[in-house]
């Protein structure tokens, strides 16, 4: 309703901008479909695969399918014959199958990616877990050779080094293909300049200005050439995978080609209007993607500045998608402009037509990337050394989309109003002070927390205090391998995002239990990406080679505080008490550094994976009772001890496990303790983030993330 009364008021009084009226329509369109499916998914009808959009790493399988009408996420073992025949046929149907199928999982951490959001951005809303399956080949149709031409690309690609096969994949095919390049993904964000990674309005223009002069050469018809034009960008939209600001630009392209042929007079402001509602009639699900927001907001920005110069252009452009992207991102350089003006000309006039140069003369020629990769390298380790400076780049924290939509309206008022307006003074004053405010809000916030962070089966608990904020972490979490292939560190995900969404950019101090790997395993990509000012540990731990291997390296950054039973860590606004070990060990799970301390006189105790054995010691040598406990070992039945809880006789018990892990964790043996002891529990596995709240003022609230309950 909001959005309705604002895009009328807007075209009342300037009605020269009507074409706002459709991006917003196209905001209210995508709220109407996002519950809406294709049809219902029947389970057992053949699952369609196309080679280039599923992948194949360690016998295992994992992309998108098809079922009747319904895309899909599926996943399975890849036996023998699955690699072969998927590379020979390029286009199969798995028959036959066994397979469990799910919803897939939202977001269940506080600025953790939203895969189910996203997804549903491509209409898949189910995962398909194969248990077993046959593989037949598909009859090829026409459209069938668009998936097999991407499939060729993407092993042509493959055989490049790692920075051409990068630049040519994501001109090409907009994707990235490996993790090998995260660091250079990440410095192109932080910088500001990540658009550049899109295939957008800027390849257009440059592909059409390419086919042209290529027909002019040949002497080709400005009619033969506008088809070709045309035609190239279809199968381009084909093989970017229908990405956002490239369609947009091309649909653009086709529109001026219509009004051109049928000699229609259509403002650039018009046909923008015109391109959302076609979008929208493929995509109504369009503007669930922050990248089309993006897209369709920054050439709104260009349409409504056109008559700016450069640099005031640019800097309107800039304060336009800031909302957006501390809505999504969390983060944002103050220096984009710069970098931009730096950067932009060595990507449009050396790295673009050096990719497309190498692409095409690869085949023939593959000495040219000993020209190629050199350049690509130096280019991408000059990029990285200046985003590794972080001169600009601020962690500002998430905004909501109430703030998000308020400072959109007045930006884009203050940029379409006349200059020298005693309103466009007051717009200025008003969108410095509502980012001054927000900013205050979320860094000297009202009121304290500690978060149980749902990191899967481990453990991570943030601590933060009111007003001057102090900020302390029990444990880093980090994934199990189990013999696998190493994986990102699950941190990169969860943790770092849900520091920056609250706008945390260091830790005053971390607690580390012990050794575990779902305890501290993600504690060197930690140090890595955020200040530590003291690691916490139970004394011994630094005998461990493994412990000495995460913090090697940071020995001079960090200060080390071992500690044993009796040891107290006094701060301004929060005294920690350990109560256990009470002499050295090399971190097992019997050495779990335990500790408790109050906050708005709540106590609270936390023991790591402490077994039932150092339980009973905590209880005879201190009298403790807690109001909060974090349950020990993740609810197993070897902590949990009856006598420990009965003697604690805490209001509510915290459990942090993994869903369906391996491990069964919580045992029902400590339910049933805590059943018997009438204790009430909360698990991550089933409300994701769990987050006590507490003010100055002693009111405390408990809230779950993931189903939104307060208790």
């Amino acid at each position: 309703m909001f959005l309705i009364i604002f895009c009328l008021l807007l075209i009342y009084k300037f009605p020269q901008y009507w074409h706002l009226v459709a991006i917003f329509l196209g905001v209210i369109t995508t709220l109407c479909f996002i519950n809406q499916r294709t049809s219902e998914l029947e389970i057992g009808e053949p699952i369609l695969i196309y080679s280039d959009q599923v992948k194949v790493s360690d016998n295992f399988f994992y992309g998108e399918g098809k079922i009747g009408k319904n895309k899909v996420l599926v996943n399975g073992s890849a036996n023998k014959s699955f690699e072969k025949e998927l590379n020979k046929y390029h286009v199969v149907y798995l028959v036959n199958y066994k397979a469990k199928v799910e919803t897939i999982m939202p977001a269940t951490n506080p600025g953790e990616f939203d895969y189910q959001k996203y997804y549903r951005s491509k209409k898949i809303r189910e995962r398909v877990k194969l248990e077993s399956y046959q593989i037949y080949p598909k009859h090829i149709v026409v459209f069938d050779w668009v998936h097999m031409l991407r499939k060729f690309l993407m092993n042509y690609f493959e055989k490049m080094p790692q920075y051409t096969r990068f630049f040519a994949s994501e001109m090409v095919l907009a994707q990235n293909p490996s993790t090998d390049n995260k660091v250079l993904l990440n410095s192109y964000r932080d910088l500001g300049i990540i658009h550049l990674l899109s295939i957008s309005g800027l390849h257009v223009s440059l592909y059409i200005l390419g086919i042209t002069w290529l027909g002019t050469v040949m002497k080709r018809t400005e009619e033969e050439v506008t088809i070709l034009c045309v035609t190239f960008l279809v199968i381009e939209i084909l093989l970017s995978n229908f990405q956002a600001g490239f369609v947009r630009a091309s649909l653009s392209y086709f529109w001026s080609v219509f009004f051109k042929r049928k000699e229609i007079m259509v403002s650039s402001g018009d046909k923008l209007g015109i391109v959302v509602l076609t979008h929208l009639l493929f995509n109504p699900l369009l503007f669930l993607s922050s990248g089309a927001i993006l897209s369709y907001l920054l050439v709104l920005g260009l349409e409504i500045s056109k008559d700016f110069k450069k640099i005031r252009q640019n800097f309107a452009l800039n304060l336009l998608i800031t909302p957006i992207l501390l809505h999504n991102f969390y983060r944002i350089n103050f220096l984009t402009v710069i970098y931009n003006f730096l950067i932009v000309p060595i990507f449009n006039f050396i790295l673009l037509p050096l990719t497309f140069i190498v692409i095409f003369l690869f085949w023939c020629l593959p000495a040219t990337v000993k020209l190629s990769e050199p350049i690509f390298k130096g280019l991408a380790d000059l990029t990285n050394f200046i985003a590794d400076k972080q001169l600009g780049l601020v962690t500002f924290g998430q905004i909501n989309w109430l703030q998000t939509i308020f400072l959109l309206v007045v930006t884009v008022f203050l940029i379409i109003l006349p200059k020298h307006m005693i309103q466009k003074l007051k717009l200025r004053s008003m969108i410095v002070g509502a980012y001054v405010s927000i900013f205050c809000l979320i860094h000297f916030p009202l009121k304290g927390q500690i978060s149980f962070i749902d990191v899967g089966q481990g453990d991570s608990i943030l601590i933060t205090t009111p007003l001057n904020r102090k900020t302390y972490l029990i444990d880093t979490g980090g994934k199990l391998n189990f013999g696998k292939r190493k994986s990102e560190p699950q941190l990169n995900r969860i943790t770092i995002p849900f520091l920056y969404a609250q706008g945390i950019d260091h830790l005053d101090g971390v607690f580390l239990s012990h050794q575990d790997a779902d305890h501290i395993g993600d504690l060197k990509a930690l140090l890595d990406q955020i200040p530590v000012k003291k690691l916490y540990f139970a004394k011994g731990l630094t005998d461990n080679q493994s412990f000495r291997r995460k913090i090697n390296g940071h020995l001079k950054d960090v200060q080390l505080v071992p500690l044993l039973a009796g040891d107290k860590v006094k701060t301004k606004d929060l005294n920690f008490d350990v109560v256990y070990p009470f002499k050295p060990g090399l971190g097992k799970n019997e050495d779990s550094l335990s500790l408790t301390f109050k906050l708005a006189n709540k106590r609270w105790l936390f023991t790591g994976d402490l077994c039932r054995e150092g339980e009973k010691e905590i209880l005879n040598h201190y009298n403790l009772q807690v109001d909060y406990f974090k349950l020990g070992h993740h609810g197993s039945k070897t902590s949990s001890d009856p006598d420990f809880l009965k003697q604690l006789n805490p209001q509510l018990v915290f459990i942090s496990s993994g869903r369906d892990n391996r491990f069964g964790h919580p045992h029902q043996e400590t339910l049933k303790t805590l059943k018997d002891l009438s204790i009430p529990y909360l698990n991550t596995q089933d409300s994701g983030t769990i987050t006590w709240n507490y003010s100055p003022f002693n009111s405390e609230t408990i809230t779950t993330f993931y189903k939104g309950n307060t208790k």
